[in-house]
């Protein structure tokens, strides 16, 4: 390898069964999650995500607790919570916040609980860790695939969802006129984007997953208009910033503190954020050469 890859790479990366694992579910969570963020954020469901995050705790914290896989946990509560929301609220984007609030104000005692008792009565070590920040590293057998499945299962529903799912966004009124199930849409959403903040947990973990839905999809959609288009600049996007972080997280390893190296979500999310920024001088200037205040480039897209 040429010296300037060797100050890039440490020895062994490439060579890494973990890093394989890392990169390729990385990769995969990070498509699925910039196509879902790109609907969220034309939704108006950021707030939804984020709670879906936080509540993620509890499955990933009662998964632990009773020995199972913590990927089942996050699903599971993805799943259930995301359901739950949808049917307590209505097709207004502003009761759904009321009832998003509801449910998370509900369930996330509840979390704290099963965290206490991981951490008092399990002999399994670093699980508040593992569950509130990621294990990206630890991945391994049935985990991988079962994850793939997942991503397939989401992106195959939001592309059979697509042309509604896109007009509901933009006029659930006009959705409505055209015969769209706007109840029955909502509720395939949200419970897709329940898998897709418990396969982002599995990265970041649940405190920080919501930046991975959201990040990559709002800089995407300051870069374009088209919904396409920015699904796959913010899959591209969330890729590069999950792989980056590997990297960093594995050279971080002889940073200070030395043999303990950084963790990989605050790698993945600062590069976001640093993207995010960016962003916003194209966005400001576009704003501009269309004579229109920042919100109104939004509503826009």
């Amino acid at each position: 390898m040429p010296g300037f890859l060797q100050a890039v790479f440490e020895p062994g990366f490439f060579a890494s069964g973990p890093v394989h694992a890392a990169l390729l579910t990385g990769a995969v969570v990070a498509l699925i999650s910039g196509a879902v963020g790109v609907f969220t954020v034309l939704r108006s469901q950021s707030f939804a995500g984020h709670s879906l995050a936080d509540l993620g705790t509890l499955g990933g914290s009662g998964a632990f607790l009773f020995g199972i896989g913590p990927l089942w946990g996050f699903i599971s509560a993805g799943i259930a919570v995301g359901g739950a929301m949808d049917l307590a609220g209505s097709e207004r984007r502003s009761a759904r916040d009321v009832s998003t609030g509801i449910v998370l104000g509900a369930v996330l005692g509840l979390s704290a609980l099963l965290l206490y008792f991981d951490t008092t009565s399990s002999s399994t070590t670093g699980v508040t860790i593992t569950v509130l920040f990621g294990s990206l590293f630890a991945i391994s057998g049935y985990t991988l695939p079962a994850t793939v499945s997942f991503a397939v299962l989401g992106l195959g529903l939001l592309t059979l969802l697509y042309r509604p799912l896109l007009l509901s966004s933009v006029s659930p009124d006009l959705a409505a006129a055209r015969g769209v199930r706007i109840r029955l849409l909502g509720l395939i959403f949200m419970i897709t984007m329940g898998i897709t903040v418990a396969l982002a947990s599995l990265i970041v973990g649940t405190i920080l997953s919501p930046a991975l839905l959201i990040g990559p999809a709002a800089t995407a959609l300051r870069l374009t208009r088209r919904p396409m288009a920015a699904m796959a600049i913010a899959g591209a996007l969330g890729t590069v910033a999950t792989w980056l972080g590997v990297l960093l997280a594995y050279d971080s390893y002889h940073w200070p503190p030395v043999g303990n190296g950084w963790p990989v979500s605050f790698f993945v999310i600062t590069l976001i954020f640093a993207a995010y920024l960016g962003s916003g001088v194209r966005f400001r200037r576009a704003a501009q050469a269309t004579r229109r205040t920042p919100h109104e480039v939004i509503e826009a897209v």
